[in-house]
């Protein structure tokens, strides 16, 4: 991915600008409904409601986005997904080339996951004292970050006001000599900078073309006045450009240990729960221990591809009852990952051919038509979810999604068209959120397990 000269303005703009660091206490905000916590006294765990992009009471609602604007960002990221699996390195941009301040220039950028327009989102508290900032929500991500003032390069559009380190009597950045500043390259992917007055400058680029880039930061993380986090590590954005929809910032809960998960479990676990929900509702995250009541369970498979996604084993996908017709070998020929940003379930092409062709032999009376965007297997107007097929996602060790039409089409142009909601892939598989939508997903990285049950929400 070529950064070109808006990232080049921005590092040079970065590396000669002091960065203030400030000293505070780190008193707790109460608990307030603008997080949308539910605080529990016995500090069992976290629960943050999380809303579709395209829900129009979403806090940070993309509804007018058109549905193929979405599909091509959801395309991108599968590619950029595919080129970091496939550790294919990037040409290093020639902006990069100029002599900067910085103690590590000598290895490429390679662009991250693709943020898109497919993620979910919920609120969380920043600072002291706390306000709530609207954040993606992203599994295939690490470093979490957020829009600063002065902004001194750009910020995209928001839903609020952007935040102001100075603000908060907790906030402070971090010195370049920090093991959390070296500790970038394995979250972001990219060599982390330092800037003239020796604050760590985080750069995390994205396979979309957009890119976060500022001060490697820490402040108090808030859910709530029982959840409160001191010394939160995040990036303070200076330069913010791309397809952000109009959130703050992003969560990141891949496994790296600058992560947000990372950072809390040693308080409330290592594991947390979604239910993602559907346009027309709200779903939850929620982080630390769970039921484990109600959940089928499928090991996490490790991978040395990239030990911060969650990879599992699907063994067979089963459409009206039968296994579709395909080698078992076909399965395992490319590796697979859950992703809660990515749209349109991917499938080896081999596996995703024959699911196509099973599900068009069992919906004989409806008009095939083209493909639309990366959408190949499409029928005329809108289908009743009583003549959709029965669609099962089967994985290692028995652990079973039972797919709802809902899951399984999806309508456009005004039901004008419906779709199969997936496609093929040929360098990683991946379970998107519209097959996990309504959904309780449970990741137990401490047991090392991915747990499905059905009717977490709506």
């Amino acid at each position: 991915m070529e950064m070109g000269l808006p990232l080049f303005y921005a590092f040079s703009l970065l590396l000669n600008l002091a960065s203030v660091a400030f000293a505070g206490d780190n008193s707790t905000p109460p608990c307030s409904s603008q997080f949308n916590t539910k605080c529990k006294p016995d500090s069992s765990g976290l629960h943050l409601t999380l809303y579709h992009p395209r829900n129009p009471h979403s806090p940070a609602s993309i509804s007018d986005v058109p549905i193929s604007t979405i599909l091509s960002h959801d395309e991108a990221r599968v590619k950029s997904l595919a080129h970091r699996l496939s550790k294919i390195p990037s040409s290093r941009p020639t902006s990069l080339d100029h002599h900067l301040d910085m103690k590590s220039v000598s290895d490429p950028l390679t662009p991250g996951g693709s943020v898109g327009l497919g993620n979910y989102v919920t609120q969380v508290g920043i600072g002291t004292p706390a306000a709530s900032y609207v954040m993606v929500v992203d599994t295939g991500s690490s470093l979490s970050w957020i829009q600063c003032r002065p902004c001194a390069v750009s910020c995209h559009a928001q839903v609020g006001t952007v935040f102001n380190p100075k603000s908060s009597t907790s906030y402070h950045s971090i010195p370049c000599s920090d093991n959390e500043c070296t500790s970038l390259r394995s979250a972001t992917l990219n060599p982390s900078a330092c800037s003239s007055s020796n604050v760590c400058i985080y750069q995390a680029s994205y396979g979309d073309s957009s890119f976060s880039l500022g001060y490697l930061s820490k402040d108090t993380l808030s859910f709530g006045s029982n959840f409160t986090f001191p010394n939160f590590t995040y990036g303070c954005g200076q330069d913010n450009e791309g397809l952000f929809g109009k959130s703050a910032g992003l969560i990141g809960l891949a496994r790296n240990k600058l992560s947000l998960l990372s950072q809390v479990a040693p308080k409330l676990g290592y594991a947390f729960t979604y239910c993602l929900p559907t346009t027309k509702s709200t779903g939850y995250l929620s982080m630390g221990s769970y039921n484990p009541a109600g959940f089928s369970y499928t090991p996490l498979v490790s991978s040395s591809l990239d030990d911060a996604l969650y990879f599992l084993k699907l063994a067979y996908i089963s459409v009206a009852g039968k296994p579709i017709a395909v080698p078992a070998s076909s399965y395992s020929s490319i590796p697979t990952i859950m992703d809660s940003g990515t749209v349109i379930t991917r499938l080896q092409s081999d596996v995703y051919t024959a699911l196509s062709k099973a599900f068009l032999a069992a919906m004989k009376g409806h008009k095939k038509v083209v493909a639309y965007s990366i959408l190949d297997t499409c029928f005329e107007g809108k289908i009743a979810s009583t003549t959709v097929p029965a669609v099962a996602l089967v994985f290692d060790g028995g652990a079973t999604m039972n797919l709802r039409p809902e899951n399984i089409i999806i309508s456009l142009n005004s039901a004008k068209l419906t779709c199969l909601a997936f496609a093929p892939a040929t360098r990683v598989s991946i379970i998107g959120n519209t097959q996990q939508q309504t959904f309780k997903v449970v990741y137990d990285v401490a047991q090392k397990k991915i747990g499905f049950a059905s009717g977490g929400c709506r």
